[in-house]
């Protein structure tokens, strides 16, 4: 009977272990090890998927007399975490044809158009399907891998864009980070501490080119800075770090918006998004209805989320990396492409940032409506949907 009672429990478990692994949803680097590669599809486990319809648009307007104006629009491609079809892309007033390329580095597709002596501006514009997942990696830092040899795929993911690492303040820090025998994923979690204690959202005083450069010197800025930052942080520590940038899918000034990427072994590509929590974190620190208990929760839970790997179902990845060759080339290599790249006889056009309150003029702007297939909060304002 007892012999009986032990087989029955080992059963169960043994079903429990098959439906953990094998029932939809379940994270893939629970499931098996992957072979060290940096084009590796995400494995988070997903959930709440969103169907969108997107409408987007990119009006450009030459300096008076320009001969050509050249524009790279990129596209964004399916994978693991969104799904992305029936593209279609037009222009007005003036018809013109796309080339479709990928640039060799990241692996970026862009949609190039070039307008000849174009009079007034030009709208480019994009139509397509999305259908996009939350993804959740819960990493445990127990688990993550370390690797003494990366392979080459990950070279990229490794350069030192910013030149930081000459900067002896910024190797004050790392030291800081490595210390206790911190391992290189723990000092990333580490540096994500520090950028959380040291930086101050602004739009204002912001490079909107990951410049980590910039953010460590001014500790201020807005995601790309942030991101940027904890990316640089990351391949000092060695760790292969990336700044993905893509859409927020709900009405805002600019739709761009950017996360922080590190490749985690077993977990693969882990996204994290400093700047939103941080500014989450301030929502809930003044929060009227909360009390200081109840606040002290839900920042932990925030905290909690980031360190662990959370990307929402209201972001669509479009291009990842920095400082990388546009197809056909550029009269220059690109720092970031947020939405578009432009430029008038081989002179770049000027990043727009209209949620920065004193940039009055702009070369170029999106228009953009995204309908999703039922309500999504946002959550990075929603502190109530945090796991306590």
């Amino acid at each position: 009977m007892k012999n009986s009672r032990i087989a029955l429990m080992l059963g169960a478990a043994a079903l429990g272990l098959f439906l953990r692994l094998c029932l939809p949803g379940t994270s893939i680097a629970q499931q098996q090890p992957q072979p060290l590669d940096a084009g590796q599809d995400y494995s988070g486990k997903r959930s709440e998927p969103v169907q969108y319809q997107v409408d987007f648009s990119a009006v450009v307007t030459a300096p008076y007399h320009t001969k050509v104006l050249h524009v790279w629009l990129p596209l964004p491609q399916s994978d693991a975490a969104q799904d992305v079809r029936d593209s279609q892309l037009s222009t007005f007033p003036v018809t013109v044809d796309p080339q479709i390329n990928t640039e060799p580095v990241y692996g970026n597709t862009f949609a190039y158009f070039e307008f000849r002596s174009p009079k007034g501006a030009q709208i480019i514009r994009h139509r397509f399907q999305a259908k996009v997942w939350q993804m959740d990696w819960d990493v445990d830092p127990g688990r993550i891998i370390p690797v003494e040899h990366w392979p080459e795929s990950f070279v990229p993911y490794f350069r030192d864009v910013d030149g930081l690492a000459a900067n002896d303040a910024f190797q004050g820090v790392l030291q800081n980070l490595l210390k206790g025998g911190r391992s290189p994923a723990a000092s990333l979690f580490a540096s994500i501490q520090w950028i959380d204690r040291n930086m101050k959202y602004d739009h204002v005083q912001a490079s909107l080119q990951a410049s980590a450069e910039h953010a460590f010197q001014q500790r201020r800025g807005h995601c790309s800075d942030y991101h940027g930052l904890c990316a640089t942080f990351g391949r000092s520590l060695g760790v292969p770090t990336r700044v993905a940038y893509g859409l927020n899918m709900f009405p805002k000034e600019s739709p761009s918006h950017c996360k922080m990427e590190a490749f985690l072994p077993p977990y693969g590509w882990v996204s994290f998004d400093l700047s939103e929590t941080q500014k989450l974190i301030a929502l809930i620190e003044k929060a009227p209805t909360l009390s200081d208990e109840e606040k002290a929760v839900y920042a932990a839970a925030a905290r909690n989320r980031l360190q662990r790997g959370f990307r929402d179902n209201t972001w669509l990845a479009v291009t990842r990396g920095v400082d990388y060759a546009l197809v056909p080339p550029a009269s220059q290599s690109v720092r970031v492409v947020r939405t578009i790249y432009a430029e008038a006889d081989g002179v770049p056009l000027p990043e727009p940032d209209p949620a920065n309150p004193n940039q009055r003029t702009f070369a170029w702007m999106t228009a953009h409506d995204f309908q999703a297939d039922r309500q999504v909060a946002y959550p990075y304002k929603d502190y109530t949907s945090l796991d306590k």
